[in-house]
């Protein structure tokens, strides 16, 4: 059968193709795809901002929809189920065995379809997919945050990283989309969470969400940081802005010693880190990277959604725009502060 997606073929510049998708494999599911969000890979490739990913890009990766058809070989998904997505992984290579699917050295990620494309092919009418990285949320679920399991699966690999213990300090530093979702769940893993933010209208997101917050471009934040923690300083800092002076300021906020900073963020142009060797020697400060997620995460993010434990509704910009307007939709996910903005893929 046939489907329609949106490619991006230069900077910019963003069409609806028709492309093959052919037979269902034994392993594969069908599924009509609800709604996908334009995340920030998406929009900063049409921005321009990361052309060494390549054209023609059928990207998108934050969709949900219902399965129409499964292969006979799958198991645990039915017809009429929802799914999301997760990242493909070939399951045999010592990195899968070891639960870090993420890691697979079997798959290329920036590997060409046979029709020439590069990407996730997922904003689109219908995507084939493998049964094995399609995750199962709830019916319940609107299509458009049922879109973030992948995000979220994202963050909750950071997060998983820090240990967080019950009312540790943890600051986040930017309230964008990654940044609340880092909030959300350092906050369901049981933290008081500090949200520093430049921005009024994300910072009036972050307080409608129930989080404190310091406005960075009135107070200095790591003296508020100081101030609301009692001198103490921030347990945990999450960086999810990818700018110098942001991390700069992650580092002024960490607590005397053992303080843990999660760089979340990518920043292009790409940003510098100042930090002395010492200081990490002496104040035994950790400094942690974290990138992807893999397919036990994906799960968590289902779970965490699917019983409301997490609610990512504040995440959206509340922009719907039709795949058939796909030009529109990456205006709209570029302008400056935007949450994020949803395509119709059904649309067309």
């Amino acid at each position: 059968m046939k489907a329609k997606t949106a490619v991006l073929i230069k900077d910019h510049t963003a069409e609806v193709h028709e492309r093959e998708l052919g037979e269902i494999g034994d392993h594969q599911v069908l599924v009509k795809l609800d709604t996908c969000n334009l995340c920030t890979t998406d929009y900063q490739q049409w921005m321009g901002l990361r052309e060494k990913q390549g054209y023609p890009m059928a990207g998108g990766h934050e969709n949900s929809g219902i399965v129409t058809a499964a292969g006979k070989d799958v198991k645990n998904i039915v017809v009429g189920d929802r799914v999301a997505f997760g990242y493909i992984f070939c399951g045999d290579c010592p990195a899968c065995r070891a639960g870090n699917t993420f890691e697979c050295t079997n798959i290329d990620f920036d590997a060409v379809s046979p029709d020439g494309y590069k990407g996730d092919m997922g904003i689109a009418t219908y995507k084939l997919a493998d049964a094995k990285y399609t995750i199962k949320v709830s019916n319940q679920l609107e299509p458009a945050q049922a879109g973030f399991v992948e995000p979220l699966g994202t963050v909750i690999h950071g997060i998983k990283k820090l240990h967080i213990q019950p009312q540790e300090d943890v600051v986040v530093v930017g309230a964008g989309t990654m940044g609340l979702l880092n909030a959300l769940t350092a906050r369901a893993y049981g933290a008081r969470v500090i949200v520093s933010e430049l921005t009024e209208k994300k910072l009036k997101r972050a307080e409608s969400m129930g989080f404190e917050t310091i406005h960075a471009k009135e107070t200095e934040p790591a003296d508020a940081v100081f101030d609301l923690t009692k001198g103490k300083g921030a347990d945990i800092v999450i960086g999810a802005v990818g700018a110098t002076k942001a991390y700069d300021q992650c580092l002024q906020m960490l607590r005397e010693h053992r303080g843990k900073f999660l760089v979340f963020a990518a920043g292009y142009p790409e940003p510098e880190l100042h930090i002395s060797p010492n200081d990490i020697h002496y104040r035994q400060i950790q400094i942690i990277g974290t990138m992807g997620g893999g397919i036990g995460d994906f799960e968590e993010a289902a779970k965490l959604l699917s019983n409301g434990t997490i609610d990512v509704s504040g995440c959206l910009e509340g922009i719907t725009i039709g795949l058939k307007d796909i030009q529109k939709a990456f205006e709209a996910a570029s302008a400056p502060d935007a949450y994020r903005v949803t395509v119709d893929c059904q649309d067309v």
